[in-house]
């Protein structure tokens, strides 16, 4: 597993649309230990996104506290779409 893309906004948010095979973790679920991670190595490439880039920046910290090391903010669904896929 190269990287995971994790979209941090609500999930009405990502249901509206998201970047193909993102994960969807709102902040109350990285807060609560992202159990979704749990198979997931500590140094895998973790790229977040949301619509601005300020909730996605935020959610870095939480990861930060899990020990995930390698965090990339994407901004938005457009910019990793052209930067990571």
């Amino acid at each position: 597993m190269d990287k995971v893309i994790i979209d941090v906004r609500e999930p009405y948010e990502y249901a509206s649309g998201h970047v193909a095979g993102a994960v969807n973790l709102p902040p109350a679920q990285l807060m609560a230990g992202a159990p979704q991670l749990a198979d997931v190595p500590k140094d895998t490439l973790l790229v977040l996104y949301c619509r601005s880039g300020a909730r996605s920046n935020a959610s870095m910290h939480y990861l930060r506290q899990l020990g995930f090391t390698n965090l990339q903010n994407g901004i938005n669904q457009g910019h990793v779409e052209q930067q990571y896929l």
